[in-house]
């Protein structure tokens, strides 16, 4: 191997070995960018999204719920959290937030269901639909869409806009950003509440009254 063939060898490795560093640099420099972005971004108990059922205004405690629709533990809470909802009116602000369990087969298809209602302005009219109704659908293996389709037509709601909503990729990925930032927040099981900011340990039925009457007490 001569003098130039040698240089030329060397040369075109330098060069190599210089793109794939540059290349490294550039990935490396744009997952920074897009954590500093966004990624690191502290979980938040509600957001502006969040679906609010009762608004208590200022200083009001704020109780939020991390819900699947199609937990059997969620539905015997329903009643009991409506009840409360009576009681606190005025002196707290329920919030819902979707926490659909993998374990469950429609409970990201309820999840849909609802936020497609929420689309259209009626939350909460699907919301006590998917639970007066979870006996019929809850627990199956099959797909119950055509379920909540009826109940969309139910409560009134634009099927078509309702059809699309359901299929649009963004309704799902709203549904899962719940899901994400309750893992964030330590969430693992459902229903979890949160009293303020504070997570609520339930062992009794009356653990959240007790929980939400001490926070509205502390707070006059």
């Amino acid at each position: 191997m001569n003098t130039r063939m040698r240089v030329t060898i060397i040369t075109t490795g330098v060069l190599v070995l210089l793109l794939v560093a540059a290349l490294i640099y550039v990935v490396v420099d744009s997952d920074e960018a897009e954590r500093a972005a966004g990624g690191g971004a502290d979980p938040q108990i509600v957001r502006a999204s969040s679906h609010v059922l009762d608004d208590g205004g200022q200083g009001a405690v704020t109780v939020v719920e991390f819900l699947d629709f199609e937990c059997e533990a969620c539905g015997a809470f329903y009643p009991i959290v409506e009840d409360l909802r009576e009681q606190f009116a005025g002196e707290i602000t329920y919030v819902v937030r979707y926490f659909p369990l993998p374990g469950h087969r429609n409970s990201v298809n309820a999840a849909l269901a609802a936020e497609a209602a929420a689309q259209q302005g009626q939350f909460e009219e699907m919301y006590h639909r998917l639970f007066e109704t979870q006996a019929e659908w809850g627990e199956s293996q099959e797909s119950r869409a055509d379920v909540f389709r009826e109940l969309a037509e139910e409560i009134g709601l634009d099927l078509a806009a309702y059809d699309d909503a359901v299929a649009d990729p963004a309704t799902l990925e709203r549904v899962q950003s719940d899901f994400e930032e309750g893992r964030d927040l330590g969430v693992s099981s459902t229903p979890t509440f949160f009293v303020g900011e504070n997570a609520v340990e339930l062992r009794e039925w009356d653990d959240l009254e007790s929980a939400i009457g001490q926070a509205v007490e502390g707070g006059r």
